[in-house]
């Protein structure tokens, strides 16, 4: 039958297909092992669903356009091992604790903000990434800014903390079966009550002189680029630090301020020449912006991690400048400048 023949009362609409939680293009598709395993369930729920619709073409079709998006995402997915990170440092898939809250850096899929789960995408996950147990900076929030203290950082999950809700994460944020494999003498542990008087958080103290913290982040893209920087394809900032030695470049920068000198580094952004990322740094982190630095040399730069193109660059001013670690440990990376 035609639908010139079909009734106005007789037609049914076949319900908008909801889209899947938001991710970037061209960004990787990062989700822990529960968020993939949550997938899969997903998958055969929806599976048989589809066989009970039998032939109701609407429900069917309904639920076939959901499928078609989950299999999508389900063979874009990369899980990450969490057994090679670093096990103080924040990165995808660990368990933060910061202000008294209790949070999980997970895929966008996965993200609950009620359970206190963060899509490594948001705001707060990315500025927490990168981070250790210790470390105090600012950010930017809704209602203005919030300082972070970060104070605890794990690859086992944290309970009987507070999530950005308040609210209790415990049995919400593990999985059934974490719960089954962590044991304590045998026994299951109990998850902690959280008393129902919200506690009072108190406001950490920003370190009375600001220092460089050189930046490390992770979900970022990085250039690829020849010996002679010419750019040949990108890749994330937790790949190229994986010990398989792609090239990308850096930057180096000495500014000689009266009888001091400090060092600072950053990483080529993906898009900007050296010249560029340096004209931005400066005026992000140091407030300079009519200086212009010197390009004195460039050469690779090679470490058991990663395999750099270091562009080196000196400047003098009069202006202060913040203070750079003195650590062995740090001069080191500048060694061959």
């Amino acid at each position: 039958m035609s639908r010139g023949f079909i009734k106005e009362g007789d037609q049914e609409e076949i319900p908008m297909v909801p889209p899947r939680a938001h991710l970037p293009k061209g960004m990787p598709n990062y989700v822990t092992r529960e968020g993939l395993d949550a997938l899969l369930k997903e998958r055969r729920d929806l599976e048989n669903q589809r066989a009970e619709a039998g032939d109701n073409y609407i429900v069917g079709n309904f639920i076939d356009a959901k499928l078609k998006l989950l299999v999508d995402r389900i063979n874009s997915a990369v899980e990450i091992d969490l057994s090679r990170a670093s096990k103080d440092v924040v990165s995808f898939g660990a368990w933060v604790r910061y202000n008294d809250r209790t949070v999980r850096i997970v895929g966008v899929d996965e993200a609950d903000l009620q359970k206190g789960l963060l899509s490594f995408i948001s705001p707060v996950a990315k500025a927490l990434i990168g981070k250790k147990a210790g470390d105090v900076f600012e950010i930017v929030v809704p209602k203005g800014k919030e300082i972070i203290n970060v104070q605890e950082v794990s690859f086992e999950p944290m309970i009987g903390d507070r999530n950005l809700c308040d609210r209790s994460v415990g049995d919400k944020v593990l999985s059934d079966r974490r719960l089954d494999d962590r044991k304590l003498g045998g026994r299951t542990p109990q998850i902690p009550q959280i008393p129902e008087t919200p506690q009072t958080l108190q406001t950490p103290k920003i370190p009375e002189t600001p220092s460089f913290v050189p930046e490390a982040k992770i979900m970022e893209f990085l250039p690829l680029v020849n010996d002679r920087g010419i750019i040949v394809g990108r890749a994330l900032y937790l790949e190229l630090h994986k010990g398989n030695k792609i090239l990308h470049p850096s930057i180096h920068l000495h500014v000689s301020n009266g009888d001091s000198t400090e060092r600072y580094w950053w990483h080529v952004a993906f898009g900007e020449t050296p010249e560029k990322t340096l004209k931005r740094k400066l005026q992000e982190t140091l407030g300079l912006s009519d200086v212009n630095p010197k390009l004195k040399r460039q050469y690779i730069r090679e470490t058991k991690l990663e395999k750099e193109l270091v562009y080196v660059f000196k400047l003098t001013t009069d202006v202060e400048v913040l203070e750079t670690p003195r650590t062995k440990e740090y001069l080191e990376i500048f060694s061959k400048d």
